[in-house]
């Protein structure tokens, strides 16, 4: 028998760290491999986190609502030596048990200070001598208190849906949500000094969203191209296939798994532009990913993830963003469900839309917008001659980093979705 320690796993681009909300299994439990043993919150989901191990729980190394990096270690398990990894080249040794164990108060103290060291001129008002039976915040809650001014009077109004009646993110962000539509109603705007101008605080999504497109604009070199694409054969096709997907299913089928196969396909063909930049190397990926922007009610967006999507036939990838879309739109995602992307795609047309020049999602170097499908009379070449016919045009934008991906192979890799859209087999089934 061996001690391993188990590590905090990505949790998608850009995230460093993550709140731990609850330890699901106690020191000494017996625990198995993918069993659901932490739950956590980053700034985009709270979600639980997998065992990677079958084996004992020895020691946890966190406590709840303490903020860990990704990549430290969390906790101790005991494992068969048949199941100790050759990622772990050396086993760890047994260490005592911790003997002196922090009072609540001491904990809110310390995790409270924890998120005020982040920005010390915070505003929120805190007192450490919290009289018995107060409620306990993470870290995660009381800097989105601090940040969007609450009180802790605030805080203490606010039904609490987790574990023991916890306030939780989306606890917190629901009330923020809920105070600005109340405010929007019965509170005048600040206004500029002439009175002309409303002035709108960003919300902590907004800010994040910013960041990553400023710092995605500072760190690829992006230009565009662009191709109008003939979809008459898929609109026809889909006309024809859609009523019956619903009866069956009780689902919609979209345009939206019919162009990531396009892209999936064009991926295959092009393998260079399914990489991510290091410094000075290109990381050519194997797995292709394709990430799929999704509007979320409050106006925000977010990308969730299809992981493998080469592996998806046109049924597999219509179920996969059908529930990843309903999962986005419902605060129901995973960190899973966000991270490893390798390429990403935009269905601007939902919109109407006609086309848009989109920003890369950083580490990926590229990114395709599909613009709304409209009826135009177009030139129909025949082995005749050429006619004139009402077609559905489509305008599609690839948007690339031009440190890496040339302009032939921006402009070879968008000619070959089209491709593969213009030829799309109308014979083809999709139950």
């Amino acid at each position: 028998m061996k001690i391993v320690e188990m590590v905090m796993p990505p949790m998608g681009e850009s995230i460093m760290e993550c709140t731990v909300l609850h330890l699901l299994a106690k020191e000494g439990d017996t625990v198995q491999l993918d069993d659901s043993i932490l739950e956590v919150a980053t700034d985009k989901v709270d979600t639980e986190v997998p065992c990677p191990y079958d084996g004992k729980l020895v020691k946890w190394l966190v406590q709840e609502n303490e903020v860990v990096p990704i990549g430290s270690a969390v906790a101790q398990i005991e494992v068969e030596d048949s199941v100790f990894a050759a990622d772990h080249p050396h086993p760890l040794q047994p260490v005592e048990e911790a003997v002196e164990v922090e009072s609540t108060a001491a904990m809110l103290e310390k995790d409270f200070q924890v998120a005020l060291s982040r920005k010390p001129e915070a505003i929120l008002e805190y007192s450490h001598n919290a009289e018995e039976g107060n409620p306990f915040y993470s870290p995660l809650v009381l800097s989105i208190a601090r940040e969007e001014n609450i009180s802790l009077g605030e805080l203490a109004t606010i039904p609490g849906t987790g574990l023991e009646n916890r306030v939780t993110k989306n606890d917190i962000l629901t009330f923020l949500n809920h105070r600005r539509k109340k405010a929007d109603k019965y509170v005048p705007a600040a206004t500029s000094l002439n009175g002309s101008n409303e002035i709108i605080e960003m919300d902590r999504m907004r800010k994040m969203i910013a960041q990553r497109m400023v710092d995605s604009k500072r760190i690829s070199a992006h230009v565009s191209s662009f191709i109008e694409t003939d979809m008459t054969p898929v609109v026809n096709w889909r006309e024809q296939v859609k009523n019956e997907y619903r009866k069956k299913t009780g689902d919609s089928i979209t345009f939206t798994p019919i162009l990531i196969e396009a892209v999936v396909k064009a991926i295959k063909d092009y393998p260079l532009i399914n990489i991510s930049v290091d410094g000075d190397r290109i990381i050519k990926k194997k797995d292709i990913n394709i990430g799929m922007a999704v509007a979320l009610p409050d106006g925000n967006l977010i990308v969730p993830v299809i992981h493998h999507a080469d592996q998806y036939d046109l049924p597999g990838l219509a179920r996969k963003v059908n529930e990843l879309a309903k999962r986005a739109r419902e605060n129901k995602l995973k960190a899973d469900d966000l991270a490893g992307g390798t390429y990403t795609v935009s269905n601007i047309g939902a919109f109407a839309n006609l086309m848009g020049t989109p920003i890369i999602v950083q580490p990926q170097v590229a990114i395709m917008a599909f613009g709304a499908i409209k009826k135009k009379p177009a030139v129909i070449e025949t082995a005749q001659g050429d006619l004139l016919g009402i077609r559905s045009l489509m305008f599609i934008s690839h948007s690339y980093d031009h440190r890496v991906v040339d302009g032939s192979l921006g402009g070879l890799f968008l000619k070959r979705v089209n491709d593969y859209l213009e030829n799309f087999d109308v014979h083809r089934t999709i139950i």
